[in-house]
């Protein structure tokens, strides 16, 4: 052989072997995803957070689970329910089902779950709203449980795709601590608990024994990087294969690099204010006295600051046409939306006059906070809207922190108006209603996200009627939209857009984009 066949030779072997590398079992590959929030726990019952949900589903899984579109209900855990009476739900379990540790999934695992949650202690956001109408859980057999209800409760199925099952044997006795160290971590999950770092990273195997479609990857690695410019960096450079929440000044530069992929969800981004206290912690005169009299309990202040919002401007600006403005809180999406509510005409006059009819004719100074490393955008929204806002006289300044300190803040009510953003896992509009605008009733779970404490009895009777009555009626539907009608006409909170979800990935790999912003390894596969 000469030189040059030999060359030959060795450069098709070459060849041949980066081709191999190419086609290898894909579950043979370890796939590296960059995550924009932190994830606080493995503990699925511990703190109902996106981020720390979004882990939970690759280990644990639910009863009920909802398609790509957030809003199709399909089996899970349970193959079939049913209403066996006015106030009993039965659901059938699918059998066969193994944990990772080898145990069989029964009913008494789904008994153990249900009555765990409440129990959880020190939970910052616990998973009570979704067990709080369940009077009693039973085994009816190995594979059929039976729940119970004080009242008529049609919403209970989509709840259970909001609870997480454990392993009985496992975290009998198991503390949060227990689940972090891969201890309790057991599901029946398509991946196994590998380790946990805070702050820093998830590893994860796949689970051989998975009854439903195996996932694509052996190893799955996912890494905390909650700064934009580093998730990119980290992307561009291969150091992961992938990474949610993605600037929109960086869509463009990803795409020339890889792939971009797109949903609108259901995140509602919206605004709060402080309308039960005098004074309020943030709200001050020109020369930073606090004010006496807490100007956001008037409506006319409320409206005004509403009306100095440009949602157009911002969705087109600040988020490059990725959003979506709103006027109510479901999104067009969702039974529920209203779609003769438009979203609050931008007008800079009429804000002034609101102003001064209000007695606040020179304004005030505001702080606005909110978080800089949750949503997309998220500080970027918060200095357009205090720009907004000093243009109508009511002086701004911002103060965005890290997702861990800002919410702890917000809990304790130490600001007087911030920004957040709302999807709820049950995928209906009764969900926003009751978390975000429902008279704080913190023994039974009503308003747990109502941090500026709107109260208005008869919106909570509304929504009380909604959750009685079957899903999909006629007078549920309008009762909906007379619920979302007094919500924005008493500025009980400020809608500014539904959040479009952002992924990126290298060139060979494709996404489905979901609307509940979820990244799941599963959902990653090879072009």
């Amino acid at each position: 052989m000469n030189w040059r066949a030999g060359l030959m030779s060795k450069t098709c072997c070459a060849l041949l072997a980066m081709l191999a590398l190419a086609v290898m079992p894909v579950a043979a590959q370890e796939l590296r995803i960059g995550l924009s929030a932190n994830v606080t726990s493995m503990d699925p019952h511990f703190h109902n957070l996106a981020p720390n949900n979004n882990i939970a589903e690759h280990v644990f899984e639910k009863l009920t689970r909802f398609e790509e579109d957030g809003n199709q209900l399909k089996p899970g855990l349970a193959t079939s329910w049913r209403l066996i009476d006015g106030t009993t739900w039965e659901f059938t379990l699918r059998q066969g089902v193994k944990f990772h540790s080898g145990e069989d999934f029964t009913a008494d695992d789904v008994v153990y779950s249900l009555n765990r949650i409440p129990k959880v202690p020190n939970s910052p956001g616990p998973f009570n709203t979704f067990v709080r109408d369940i009077a009693a859980a039973e085994a009816t057999s190995r594979y059929t449980v039976r729940l119970k209800t004080a009242s008529p409760h049609p919403l209970i199925p989509n709840y259970m795709a909001s609870i997480y099952i454990v392993s009985q044997k496992a975290a009998l006795g198991a503390s949060t601590d227990d689940f972090n160290t891969g201890k309790a971590a057991i599901g029946t999950g398509p991946f196994r608990f590998v380790s946990f770092t805070r702050g820093e990273q998830i590893e994860l195997r796949r689970n051989p024994s998975y009854w439903d479609t195996p996932p694509h990857w052996e190893k799955v690695t996912f890494r905390v990087i909650t700064n934009d410019a580093n998730r990119i960096a980290s992307l561009l450079s291969g150091d992961v294969q992938a990474i949610e929440n993605i600037p929109t000044a960086d869509i463009q530069r990803v795409k020339q690099f890889g792939q971009v992929y797109a949903r609108t969800t259901n995140r509602l981004i919206y605004l709060v204010t402080d309308q039960d206290r005098d004074p309020s912690p943030m709200v001050t005169d020109k020369l930073g006295v606090p004010l006496a009299k807490n100007p956001l309990k008037d409506l006319r202040v409320r409206m005004a600051l509403s009306k100095a919002i440009d949602r157009n401007a911002i969705v087109e600006r600040v988020m490059g046409g990725h959003a979506q403005a709103a006027g109510q809180l479901a999104p067009p999406s969702m039974a529920g939306h209203d779609p003769r509510l438009m979203p609050d005409t931008f007008d800079l006059a009429a804000a002034r006059q609101l102003l001064a009819d209000a007695g606040y004719p020179e304004g005030f100074h505001l702080t606005l906070n909110g978080p800089n490393d949750r949503y997309v955008n998220d500080d970027a929204i918060l200095q357009a809207i205090a720009a907004m806002w000093t243009r109508a006289g009511v002086i701004t300044k911002v103060e965005a922190q890290p997702m861990g300190v800002f919410f702890p803040r917000v809990r304790q009510r130490q600001v007087s108006t911030h920004l957040l953003g709302l999807a709820p896992n049950t995928s209906e509009a009764s969900s926003y209603f009751r978390g975000l605008v429902m008279t704080f009733d913190e023994k039974r779970n009503l308003g747990t996200l109502n941090f500026g404490r709107y109260s208005n009895r008869n919106l909570d009777g509304l929504i009380e009627k909604v959750l009685s009555n079957p899903l999909g009626a006629d007078k549920t539907q309008n009762t909906l939209f007379e619920a979302a009608k007094t919500v924005m006409r008493d500025q009980a909170i400020t809608p500014l857009h539904w959040q479009v979800a952002l992924w990126g990935t290298v060139k060979h790999l494709r996404y489905t984009p979901r609307a509940d912003e979820y990244t799941l390894a599963r959902e990653f596969t090879v072009k």
